[in-house]
């Protein structure tokens, strides 16, 4: 089973940005998709981004522009950088390889813990 590890969350006020990290290990291949999905209070999960180890991104129209993902390949490590960041982005943000889109959810792959990001007005 991967294991995934996010870092990079906190508080910030409205307008600042953060960088967030998501290092995976234990896997014996190469993981294709790898992208992060956020869930606020009371709210879905939603996807933010994905993007293949051929560097194809797949991302939610809410926040392009904003939101950029990155990924290195050889290290196993996706980015999510989030610029002018707006109180509405407040979540915790998840890191996932490999999900399937099941129903309203997904299913399959792996998960990581979730860093929470707090955007104050």
């Amino acid at each position: 089973q991967v294991q995934l590890v996010e870092s990079g969350g906190g508080l910030v006020q409205a307008g600042g940005s953060l960088r967030l990290s998501c290092a995976a290990s234990g896997s014996r291949f190469s993981i294709d998709v790898m992208g992060w999905y956020r869930q606020a209070p009371g709210k879905r999960r939603e996807l933010v981004a994905t993007i293949t180890s051929g560097g194809s991104i797949n991302s939610a129209d809410s926040m392009k522009g904003r939101f950029t993902i990155s990924r290195d390949n050889a290290k196993n490590t996706v980015f999510l950088q989030m610029n002018s960041l707006k109180p509405e982005d407040t979540a915790v943000y998840y890191c996932a390889a490999d999900v399937r889109p099941y129903g309203s959810g997904w299913v399959g792959g792996s998960w990581g813990q979730g860093t929470p990001v707090t955007v104050s007005s």
